[in-house]
């Protein structure tokens, strides 16, 4: 899809809001994607409704003309519009971003965020085409899975520290590359992004059901410093620490 999103001229970008239109009903059905189209100004031109019914509307209709910060919770729909703005203000791509997502009055869902922005004949952005897609179960079949679920219980037992791709490619009896590709095939996840993952999972929950301050809960989950935890938590989420705190808590 993708592929096809990038021959369309910038000037056909009416037209291709207009050809989407035809596949819609086909874009509905995928309950574990996340597809949209923005304009210039970060608002929705086009969505399925997976993502009009995780935000809690009836129709993906009524998203039009709105930013994800006039659609998602207040306390980090602003954030989701600001990684748009990043997008429409470099051109640079998002490519496989593991993400957080926390939509509205849903359990927290890990995804996989891809995001390219759209340019005109004169190579002026004047949109995005984004895609979110929820990360599957492993792939139990893949002939690796036994010696990679070995490197992924490694992980998740020794999360707390640094972990070398050494380690891992020795656990796997692979080369780094073949981790890498394996990692993908299986968990959908590159091997530094399964590690980010199993830090951030305990990180939330000691942030839901514990008083701990910010910094202890970065040291537990194998971080330097509390300024280091802060900036890959938010990569991940959109939120700073404090702030998915205060959002998943009563108010």
């Amino acid at each position: 899809m993708y592929a096809s999103l990038a021959q369309f001229k910038p000037c056909d970008l009416p037209a291709l809001l207009s050809s989407l239109q035809s596949i819609a009903p086909l874009l509905d059905t995928l309950s574990d994607v996340v597809f949209f189209i923005k304009d210039c100004q970060a608002r929705y031109a086009f969505v399925n409704q997976t993502l009009a019914r995780r935000c809690g509307v009836k129709h993906s209709s009524e998203l039009l003309g709105h930013t994800a910060e006039m659609v998602f919770p207040r306390r980090f729909g602003p954030l989701y519009t600001e990684q748009d703005r990043r997008v429409l203000a470099s051109g640079r791509e998002l490519a496989d971003q593991l993400e957080l997502h926390l939509y509205y009055a849903n359990q927290p869902i890990w995804c996989l965020t891809h995001k390219l922005a759209l340019r005109d004949t004169q190579n002026r952005i004047v949109g995005l085409a984004g895609i979110s897609r929820d990360l599957q179960l492993p792939q139990s079949s893949h002939p690796a899975f036994q010696k990679l679920a070995a490197v992924d219980e490694h992980i998740r037992e020794h999360f707390s520290r640094p972990i070398s791709l050494a380690e891992l490619t020795a656990i796997a009896g692979v080369s780094v590359a073949q981790l890498e590709r394996n990692c993908k095939r299986v968990f959908q996840l590159t091997p530094r992004q399964m590690i980010h993952k199993a830090r951030l999972e305990e990180s939330s929950r000691l942030l839901l059901h514990t008083d701990l301050p910010i910094t202890e809960i970065a040291l537990r989950c194998g971080y330097t410093d509390h300024s280091a935890f802060s900036r890959q938590f938010r990569a991940l989420t959109s939120l700073a620490p404090t702030q998915y705190r205060d959002s998943r808590r009563p108010l």
